[in-house]
């Protein structure tokens, strides 16, 4: 393994186990030649890795201007409703992570969200509870 190619393994590695345990930081450090906290530095600077459990879908809600401005509170408040969970939290059965994140790209349509790596935008407390019912 080489140092350039770090990030592309620590996402391989999240995608076969939902998320980067400690285990493999120390692994990928020792197969690099760098540091655990270089390796632990780059798991944690992108918001779409973790070092803990995830659920098998991530909901991240956007937290920007845009998607504030136009009632992206009403929206995380009615996930927080469907879910019984709080930003940072995971379903006890497993199903969903829900994350408050930044930009997600999408403030033309905001306010929006990410289901996995799936767009959905304008969105309301109605479309939320179809749209989390969707996923299985």
């Amino acid at each position: 393994m080489k140092r350039h190619d770090l990030l592309n393994q620590i996402k391989e590695a999240q995608k076969e186990k939902g998320f980067v345990s400690e285990a493999v930081i120390q692994d990928m450090a020792k197969a690099i030649g760098i540091s655990i906290s270089d390796v632990y530095g780059v798991t944690t600077f992108y918001s779409f890795l973790s070092t803990q459990p995830q659920g098998r879908h991530t909901v991240r809600i956007c937290k920007s201007v845009p998607c504030l401005l136009q009632n992206g509170e009403t929206v995380s408040a009615a996930i927080e409703k469907d879910l019984g969970i709080a930003p940072g939290e995971t379903t006890s059965d497993g199903r969903f992570t829900f994350e408050l994140t930044n930009c997600i790209g999408a403030c033309d349509q905001a306010p929006a969200m990410l289901v996995d790596d799936a767009i959905y935008g304008n969105l309301t407390p109605e479309r939320i509870k179809t749209i989390l019912q969707s996923h299985d």
